[in-house]
């Protein structure tokens, strides 16, 4: 009970007290190790859990507990050991058979589950575990390097054993006629699986509608047999006409038969499956008999016009659409809008075949649209309005076909301006509508705020800068009507952080409840710009959120696979599978792990922990890679935001191609910066020139090697990163949002943190030769140290300038101000871990020298320069750090003293609420930059107390 209510200290007394009186009490040691284990005492968990697991316990109490505390442990393989020696000891318990299954499934170990589930049968004969031994065949064959191995050992074994029991009549279960099918698929025996589906077993599928029907048709497409794919799909529309993967179905192969000039033979029926189509004439009168249906149906549906207008596609496509009469599309698509136009998804059905339209008659669609919506105005000049909200949606329906036509693109400022306006006059109107809404609830109006902010960011793109704060303030006022709305919520991220103001972006997106893969899919809109803005503590929250999410998913993935063979759902196993590697193999999984590792050195190493001590907590290794290049996945879901862009400035593949190009090529870039960074303390042993030859024994030549091989991959990934730069690519404003790379680049940071690591070799090489002969050496270094500070300096300058300016009355951010002066605080401690390097490898060299001198007593032991290279370089880092922190103090003091309330806002046309919204929404740009500018000249602080400390 103690255990479970969270209280870990109490349930370990209560166990203590138990093995004080019963010293042999297994479960009380156990659960004593499950309370060591949650107060963070590993180690003294596990030693006890050995001490038990040693012992070989066969009670239930005590193998359930060792499973459960192995679990937390995330060392799932220790559970297969134990019950291992359970079913060793008791060979008959059905039970324990069952249980070390499941612990194979969870580390994947397939063989040894197909035995697992063998031996049980034999012990208890039932279906199930004969099946699972059957699924665990097909596992083997899934993850089987060798596809002919898979082809030619482990499907036909699983067939074999699953036609035994065809033919001794013992299928019992619909999971079981499934996993044959799957058998036979995987085997591409078609026509086999086929003669499964219609046989008597396919009398068995019947937990989904229409499942007998789909694999059939599956199996007539993989077969090429067109005829019966007709019939069946036929048959199947005759029966529901507004099933739409039947229509494609049908039409795919009405064409597949005309192509083949495909005619019945007179003696025959058609086809297995019936009257077969297959003629453009059939196809016509098919689909205008279902609209003559549907019309006499009471409620109407939308699949029959529809089908007319992609029957009319395909046609046109193969140009032979004007013989057959079927009307023109504008007209039908007029129709359709009377029928339907007060259905949110009108919109949605007619943007799939806009194309059919000419451009040239655009405006002539939508004013033909318009005059049918029944709008009243007040009085002669004002908007007509909507009466209801059936009236409503017809309208929004209308505004959004103009925007996806190029309508509202092809204007100029002025109208767009009178758009916007008109729009949300429309958009406040509707609120009326939707005052009986729950807060969970959406407006019904809400499409046009966000038409409204979509004109204005085109606005913006041309150089409008009031159109952005316009933006802000109408998505603000607009969440304040439908504070769930997660459009709103994810524009306001988009634009927060296009401004550089991270802090309102954290709360944003906390509300919007992201739940398990949406982690993978939208947390790159938090984790690109966290870090990058200054605000790193909820950069470190951030990265946490997806880590842990990321973790988690491989402990949960495994509880899925046990449930699936648990409850027969084998189709299920091999998704679960994939599943599981498409996450572990995520572009922004690989992302987050390397931004929170160089994040947390930059935070702590040598400011907390030593960067040694912080290095080794997260087990890094400069030789060591564990980013699945060839297989990163790109997850992020582009599309989330809503946008009714014409085809030629929406996202294209292009796009998404070039972004992840562009994400892969600056994860290397990072990765690499990391691993070099984690290659410093590998060096820290001061070498004896005499020992040269010895050097290879004691592994530290090897790691310079790395690390010079490691600073070539940099190079040769920076070269391809300006390279990929040189092509000036533009996203969509709301596609994929660019790296930082640019950014690193034409700061200089880049040049910085290369030569830094170039230092690095030349220190070594110093340390290996020695003082005496080394005076090339030492220049080299000299300059290297003055480079350097001039590289550092020409950073700063790049970042000085105010953040927020006041021009003409109107706000301009310099968002990009921020993001250099993050890249400075980071080059910084770069150059301060490689400068500790290089005092511990001067500083043995220097009392060296002090030793000489007092056995010598003479005063004319003179010193190498390197130290008076250095010792200067150190002065000026600590000049130039006190300086950027005065710069970002001033920042703070012009943030606090701006007075942003006095702007008079240009556009007097501002309605008082919209006031109200601009004033908070400023106010979050300029608390934000405050909040960003506070931590970077915090750890810049520490930074500085760091670079104190170097004094040889």
């Amino acid at each position: 009970d103690y255990l479970d209510n969270g209280n870990n200290k109490m349930a370990i007394q209560q166990a203590d007290k138990l093995l004080k009186k019963h010293k042999d009490l297994h479960c009380a040691k156990v659960l004593k190790a499950i309370g060591l284990q949650r107060t963070g005492k590993q180690d003294e968990a596990y030693a006890l859990a050995q001490e038990v697991a040693a012992l070989e316990p066969t009670d239930d109490n005590s193998l359930q507990a060792l499973t459960i505390l192995y679990r937390e442990m995330h060392r799932p393989e220790l559970v297969t050991k134990l019950y291992e020696a359970a079913v060793k000891k008791v060979p008959n318990s059905e039970e324990y058979h069952s249980h070390l299954f499941m612990a194979y499934a969870r580390v994947g170990e397939y063989k040894k589950m197909q035995q697992a589930g063998m031996a049980l049968y034999k012990i208890v004969p039932k279906n199930p575990y004969y099946f699972w031994s059957v699924m665990s065949l097909i596992m083997q064959s899934i993850s089987a390097q060798d596809e002919n191995l898979s082809k030619t050992m482990f499907l036909p074994l699983a067939e074999r054993m699953v036609e035994k029991m065809v033919k001794e009549d013992k299928i019992e279960a619909e999971a079981e006629v499934e996993l044959y099918y799957m058998i036979l698929e995987r085997l591409e025996k078609y026509k086999e699986a086929l003669d499964v589906v219609r046989g008597k077993l396919g009398e068995k599928l019947t937990s989904e509608l229409q499942s007998r029907e789909n694999k059939c048709m599956a199996m007539y497409k993989k077969l090429c047999r067109w005829p019966e794919c007709n019939a069946l799909s036929r048959r199947l529309l005759l029966k529901n006409s507004d099933d739409w993967q039947f229509y494609i179905t049908y039409f795919d192969s009405v064409f597949q038969l005309i192509d083949q000039s495909w005619t019945p033979t007179p003696e025959e029926e058609h086809s297995l499956e019936g009257e077969v189509h297959y003629s453009i004439e059939q196809a016509v009168k098919f689909i205008e008999e279902r609209i003559t249906e549907e019309s006499k149906n009471a409620r109407p549906l939308r699949g029959p016009y529809l089908a007319k207008l992609e029957l009319i596609r395909r046609l046109r496509y193969r140009g032979c659409n004007d013989e057959y009469k079927l009307g023109d599309p504008e007209e039908l698509m007029f129709q359709y809008f009377k029928k339907f136009g007060d259905k949110p998804c009108c919109f949605t059905d007619l943007k799939v075949f806009v194309d059919l339209l000419p451009s040239s008659q655009y405006t002539k669609f939508i004013r033909q649209l318009l005059e049918v919506i029944p709008l009243s105005a007040a009085a002669e000049n004002e908007i007509a309005l909507p009466a209801d909200i059936k009236a409503l949606q017809q309208h929004l329906c209308v505004v959004q076909l103009s925007r996806l036509l190029g309508i509202y693109h092809a204007m100029d400022k002025k109208e767009k301006l009178i758009v916007v306006q008109e729009l949300m006059l429309r958009y406040r109107h509707g609120l009326e509508f939707g005052k009986s809404c729950l807060k969970t609830e959406l407006q019904f109006s809400d499409y046009y705020c966000l038409l409204a902010v979509h004109l204005l960011l085109d606005l913006w793109l041309e150089g409008e800068d009031t159109a952005v704060w316009q933006c802000l303030t109408l998505l603000e006022e607009g969440l304040s009507h439908s504070p769930s709305s997660a459009q709103f919520k994810l524009l306001l991220i988009r634009i927060y952080c296009r401004l550089g103001a991270f802090e309102p972006v954290a709360e944003l997106y906390s509300s919007l409840d992201a739940k398990h893969i949406q982690h993978d899919t939208i947390g790159y809109l938090l984790t690109r710009y966290a870090e990058a803005l200054g605000h790193y503590t909820a950069a470190s929250q951030s990265c946490n959120f997806a880590l842990r999410f990321f973790h988690s998913n491989q402990k949960d993935t495994s509880e899925y696979i046990i449930q699936a063979y648990k409850y027969g759902a084998f189709e299920k196993i091999p998704e679960f599978i994939a599943f599981r590697n498409r996450l572990n193999s995520s572009l922004h999984f690989a992302q987050v792990r390397t931004e929170r590792m160089l994040l947390d050195l930059l935070l702590e190493a040598n400011i907390s922990t030593s960067l040694e001590e912080s290095i080794k907590s997260m087990s890094l290794s400069p030789e060591e890679d564990d980013i699945p290049w060839k297989d990163l996945r790109d997850n992020r879901d582009l599309t989330v935001l809503f946008n009714w862009d014409p085809k030629d400035r929406d996202i294209s593949e292009e796009h998404r191609k070039l972004s992840l190009e562009e994400e892969t090529m600056w994860l290397r870039i990072r990765s690499l910066t990391l691993r070099l960074v984690s290659g410093l303390p590998t060096l820290s042993h001061t070498i004896q020139p005499k020992n040269s030859e010895k050097t290879a024994e004691n592994g530290v030549s090897s790691k310079i090697d790395t690390i010079r091989s490691l600073l070539q991959q940099l190079e040769a990934a920076v070269d391809s990163g300006k390279k990929f730069l040189e092509q000036k690519i533009q996203y969509p404003v709301l596609g994929p949002p660019p790296t930082r790379m640019a950014g690193f680049f034409s700061n200089g940071s880049c040049q910085c943190q290369t030569s830094l690591f170039y230092l690095v070799s030349d220190i070594y090489e110093l340390d290996t030769n020695g003082l005496e002969d080394s005076a090339e050496i030492q220049e080299r270094l000299g300059n290297s140290f003055k480079s350097l500070v001039e590289r550092l300096t020409d950073l700063f300058n790049k970042c000085k300038g105010d953040l927020i300016e006041v021009r003409d009355g109107t706000l301009k951010t310099h968002p990009n101000l921020l993001e250099n002066l993050v890249f400075f605080v980071e080059t910084i401690s770069i150059a301060l871990w490689v400068s500790s390097y290089c005092d511990s490898v001067l500083r043995p060299f220097k009392s060296n020298l002090q030793k000489k001198k007092k056995k010598k007593k003479e005063s004319s032991v003179a010193m190498p320069p390197v130290f008076t290279h250095f010792l200067d370089y150190v002065t000026e880092l600590q000049t130039l750090t006190s300086n950027v922190i005065d710069h970002i103090k001033g920042l703070e003091l012009i943030l606090t003293a701006l007075k942003l309330e006095e702007l008079s806002l240009k556009d007097t046309l501002l309605l008082q609420e919209e006031k109200k919204f601009t004033k908070t929404v400023q106010g979050k740009v300029q608390s934000s930059y405050h909040h960003s500018v506070q931590e970077i000249g915090e750890l810049l602080k520490k930074r500085l107390d760091t670079i104190k400390k170097l004094k040889i």
